[in-house]
């Protein structure tokens, strides 16, 4: 396939299509945001709709919880012809998307459907490049779950492409505000990377990929940027647009007895993703190749100083 590079033209081609957001969260409500600018009108699902923050211009808030069985009226998906489910699974694993709405979307019959799911199935590769057709061994039971899901989805005789996302960043999601409080802890642990994205080129790869013909769809993309690094580096270009300091450096042996599961799951995989199917294959162009470029637009972005 020839690389196609990041263009207006590209995005012209679903400048008619009616989009379905399955989850108003920190992704969905951004690639919300970012499809109205090109157009695109749809719709997107929150718990509640009257609590929620306002849907952009030419697109509605529609309920969905799984919790409670508020489901969307039916005849509010008329015209739906594309697709995109960000909703984590349930505690016991199951997605609630395809457990709740799986007929309705069948009987929809969508164009195309996408999946944000998670680097995480990669499992521990060591430090080692993982890539889409990497073996999936997931060691989290988050990542567990997700490949049950993705399984799952793909069962669903829908025309899927999951999107396989490392960690997401963005305003709102950066280390500024912990740095600013005192509250942040610089960790090391002797050759762990991690991966990340910037929210808006998780919401440009969707859409450059939503925007590709059917036989330029591959079923599973990793969307990730271009420098896997350890957890000190974007902390410390953080603190370096603050003009403060960084915490006193401690290793991740001595810390991990301090942290939560949660937080110590986190440092389990160490794996460096890479991104070529998406971007040397399909096209796409980062916006923000690393964390210096995703950082200093975030900072902005917050009302913080200017990225120069």
């Amino acid at each position: 396939m020839e690389p196609e590079a990041n263009s207006t033209s590209v995005l012209q081609r679903i400048a008619g299509v009616k989009l379905l957001v399955l989850g108003g969260g920190y992704s969905g409500h951004r690639l919300a945001q970012t499809a109205a600018r090109h157009g695109i009108n749809g719709l997107i699902t929150v718990r509640d709709p009257g609590a929620a923050a306002p849907a952009p211009p030419g697109w509605q808030l529609l309920g969905f919880d799984s919790t409670s069985g508020a489901h969307p009226d039916p005849g509010a998906l008329e015209g739906v012809s594309h697709v995109l489910s960000t909703i984590p699974p349930q505690p016991d694993g199951s997605d609630p998307v395809l457990t709740g709405l799986g007929e309705l979307l069948r009987a929809m019959a969508p164009q195309w459907v996408g999946y944000l799911s998670t680097t995480g199935v990669y499992g521990n590769s060591h430090g080692a490049w993982v890539d889409e057709q990497s073996p999936c061994r997931p060691t989290a039971q988050r990542s567990q779950a997700r490949l049950r899901c993705e399984r799952a989805w793909q069962a669903s005789g829908l025309p899927l492409q999951i999107f396989r996302l490392p960690a997401i960043y963005g305003p709102g999601r950066t280390p500024f505000a912990d740095l600013r409080a005192g509250r942040s802890r610089l960790l090391h642990r002797r050759g762990q990377v991690f991966c990340r994205i910037h929210v808006d080129d998780l919401c440009g790869a969707v859409l450059h990929c939503l925007a590709q013909p059917p036989d330029r769809r591959p079923p599973v993309i990793n969307v990730s940027d271009h420098e896997p690094c350890p957890a000190s580096e974007p902390l410390g270009y953080a603190a370096h647009l603050l003009g403060c300091k960084l915490p006193e450096v401690r290793s991740f042996a001595a810390a991990s007895d301090q942290m939560s599961a949660m937080a110590r799951s986190f440092w389990q995989d160490n794996r460096r993703v890479s991104n070529a199917l998406l971007c040397s294959q399909l096209g796409y162009r980062l916006r923000y190749p690393s964390y210096r470029e995703g950082l200093r637009a975030a900072l902005a972005e917050e009302g913080g100083q200017s990225p120069g």
